[in-house]
């Protein structure tokens, strides 16, 4: 069952929407959402969180760690199979360790460890908003688009990569999608798990082959050394491409 709660403005509200079988802090939260100016909604089932999902994408997620009958890993896992929303992730201090490195791997924005004040919540929503916002404001380029980055020319629909010097450089499969994958989310961390998905190879979130095919891609871009690497570690999180995009018209 969902409740929409917030009153409609003639300019759209942020929209939250919350997955926590707790009924008290599940009424706080949307009580510090709603008296700061943004709107909220709730779901207390999973299978009512893609029901909502697939209506209307909200603008962010707050998913409680700790859910009856379920298990919030479980739900993130899923949810990142289906949409790239912003999710924050509430977790439990017992758990924390364990919580914040797999959370971060299976694609959360955020993690909130509990008990929490309202102006820390408020701050990490509003950061994880102005974030999305500004993905609208500066879209990437499409899938078959071709972009430059660091002199560097990739052609996504005749799978071509050219270097500075103007020479072809030779990518496997995997390495084309990895690549394709970050150069349409620049500067944003990507975990393992989307990366694992984005070249369809179906193994353990922790299969160390990532990072393997990490490390060659790297080596294929790497041309001048006095340049820092468009790939770098972004610890707890997977990696992000850093490297300046620039999209080029046909």
């Amino acid at each position: 069952m969902m409740e929409n709660i917030g009153k409609p403005s003639s300019r759209r509200a942020p929209r939250t929407l919350v997955f926590t079988t707790d009924h008290d802090l599940r009424e706080r939260i949307v009580k510090c959402i709603t008296e700061n100016g943004m709107e909220a909604a709730t779901v207390s089932k999973r299978r009512g969180l893609f029901r909502v999902l697939s209506a209307r994408e909200p603008d962010a997620v707050i998913l409680d760690r700790q859910l009856d009958g379920d298990d919030g890993l479980d739900v993130l896992k899923e949810l990142r199979r289906k949409s790239f929303v912003p999710v924050i992730l509430l977790t439990c201090p017992e758990d924390e360790d364990v919580d914040l490195s797999v959370a971060l791997n299976l694609g959360a924005d955020d993690c909130l460890l509990k008990p929490f004040g309202h102006r820390t919540l408020l701050a990490r929503l509003r950061a994880l908003l102005r974030r999305r916002t500004m993905d609208a404001l500066h879209p990437p380029p499409r899938r078959d688009q071709p972009v430059r980055f660091d002199g560097w020319l990739f052609e996504p629909r005749p799978r071509r990569l050219t270097d500075p010097a103007g020479a072809v450089v030779r990518l496997t499969k995997s390495e084309f999608a990895l690549l394709s994958a970050f150069v349409r989310s620049p500067g944003r961390p990507l975990s393992r798990e989307h990366l694992l998905q984005a070249t369809r190879i179906h193994e353990d979130v922790f299969d160390r082959s990532m990072d393997v095919q990490i490390l060659r891609l790297r080596r294929k871009i790497a041309a001048d050394p006095s340049r820092p690497n468009p790939i770098r570690t972004v610890r707890g999180q997977g990696y992000a491409f850093v490297a300046h995009i620039e999209a080029v018209a046909e």
